[in-house]
């Protein structure tokens, strides 16, 4: 199986993947990159809902972003969920069902679309490729303009938005919550806080990173890590909460899972921690009820 425990992608060295029972779940739209033979993914079904996939006027071009949402009348609250570097495969797709179900507008834009979708790719090489070729600017602007698409619809309330994100995504909760006004608060899953050594994925030196705009924070941040992670070390938490504490930034902390690997929610990986994943959901539509994003 694979093992995926970095926060961007794996190394060569992890992988050694059996696909012996792997079609299922790939023809089911799981991201063929980390899919394990061996999971057992949860699968929400869309009854009760509105699940579609819309298109978000974004500039220089429309963008697709896939939501879900109770299929009833009134105003919800929303919640952005970022994807990790597969971009909007099932698990992403599975998620937003989920907070649909709990009485949310779950909404996943495709920050990807422009350069590819590494969902069905298995060389890291290619989707890393992918993920690299959307900047900064152009994925803040894309979030401005799905927060502006939403703020549009007769079914949200547009003064109860927050933000979620696992990975790649966790990193850019953290950033959205530093950079804009929209949310009130967001929920980042092992999202990276630091610069990556130079060379190394994602290390640009126009990227901005989550410890170095500690003190910009506009709206609260849980962050959810891995006590394993092998990609996000322990003194990057600890360095975070440092700064939040010199900056001021109450409401926002970090929690660690002990035994938890990075991925540790995603339930289609060989990295899901189950009794991590559902304590931090838990904490998750907590904290987003503690910051009035509640249905």
């Amino acid at each position: 199986m694979l093992k995926l425990t970095r926060p961007e992608g794996s190394e060569p060295r992890d992988f050694d993947l059996s696909r012996r029972a792997l079609p299922a779940l790939f023809f089911a739209g799981y991201a063929a990159a980390a899919v394990s033979a061996k999971a057992e993914p949860i699968k929400t079904d869309s009854v009760g809902l509105v699940a579609e996939t819309v298109m978000i006027p974004a500039g220089d071009r429309d963008i697709p972003a896939y939501i879900a949402r109770p299929d009833a009348r009134g105003k919800r609250p929303v919640v952005v969920v970022v994807s990790e570097v597969f971009g909007i495969h099932e698990y992403i797709r599975d998620t937003c069902r989920r907070l649909a179900k709990l009485g949310y507008v779950a909404i996943a834009t495709d920050f990807f679309v422009r350069h590819g979708d590494p969902a069905p790719l298995v060389d890291f090489t290619r989707i890393r490729n992918i993920v690299a070729a959307a900047t900064d600017a152009q994925v803040m602007s894309d979030l401005e303009a799905t927060t502006g698409w939403l703020s549009r619809q007769a079914f949200v309330n547009r003064k109860k938005m927050a933000i979620t994100g696992f990975c790649w995504g966790g990193a850019q909760v953290w950033l959205a919550c530093q950079r804009m006004q929209a949310f009130r608060c967001g929920v980042a899953w092992y999202g990276r806080l630091s610069r990556p050594a130079a060379g190394q994925f994602l290390s640009e030196p126009e990227r901005e990173w989550p410890l170095e705009l500690a003190g910009f924070l506009k709206a609260p941040v849980l962050g959810l890590y891995g006590g394993k992670d092998q990609g996000i070390p322990l003194s990057d938490v600890e360095a975070m909460r440092r700064k939040l504490r010199e900056f001021e930034k109450t409401g926002a902390d970090l929690i660690v899972y002990p035994d938890a690997q990075h991925g540790f929610h995603a339930d289609y990986r060989a990295s899901y921690d189950a009794a991590a994943a559902q304590d931090g959901w838990r904490k998750m539509i907590d904290y987003f009820h503690r910051y009035g994003v509640k249905p």
